[in-house]
Formats: C-alpha cells, structure tokens, sequence
C-alpha cells in the first residue's frame, strides 16, 4: 500500500490511543497486554515498512494524559479507519481510539 500503489495522493490522518487500564502503563502490563503490545509494534512496524505509517509514538508521562499518536498515509477516511481499527491495541478494545484527518506541514530528512 505504497502511496505510488495506492493511485491518487495518499490523505493523511492520525489517530490517538488511550489506554483504557492505566494500570497498565504505571504498574506493566499483563501477559495477555505485552502480546497485544508486541503485536501492536508490529503492525505499525510492517505499514511503516510499506509507507502506510509516517510517525508512530507515545507520550513518556504514565498518566491519564498519556497518549500515542500514529500519523499515516490513507486513500480515504474510510481506509484510514480500517487501518485505526485493525491496529492490536484497538482491535483488542485495550485502548481506545479517535482519529482525525491531518496534514504534515513541516518533515526533517
């Protein structure tokens, strides 16, 4: 799903992940939690690996503020969507999502 594959110019979102048991960021996370998670870096691993993920990361703080944020390329908002949704951590109903569409205005490199 590179952009030069994908047809017309690829859109780009981002979507915001909060963790629905914080235990899990102050405490670590359960067994069954850091699969999901290893699963989680993986996908996101393999769209970065195909231009579907521009920037994917956390906020270092392990609060209720804390928050992920995962920018990616998408034909549309429906692709974009289905992309948010099969994301582990959403799938999985760990963490709750919210995605917008977005634009990168300034990129180093």
């Amino acid at each position: 799903m590179k952009a030069s594959v994908m047809g017309d110019a690829p859109q780009q979102f981002i979507y915001f992940l909060r963790a629905k048991r914080l235990e899990m960021l102050t405490n670590g996370p359960t067994a069954e939690e850091a699969r999901i998670q290893t699963e989680h870096g993986n996908y996101l691993a393999g769209l970065a690996a195909r231009g579907v993920v521009i920037l994917a990361g956390r906020t270092t703080n392990n609060d209720e503020t804390t928050v992920g944020i995962v920018i990616i390329n998408a034909p549309d908002l429906t692709a974009a969507q289905e992309i948010m949704e099969r994301d582990p951590f959403v799938k999985s109903s760990l963490m709750t999502a919210a995605l917008f569409p977005f634009r990168v205005v300034n990129r180093s490199g």
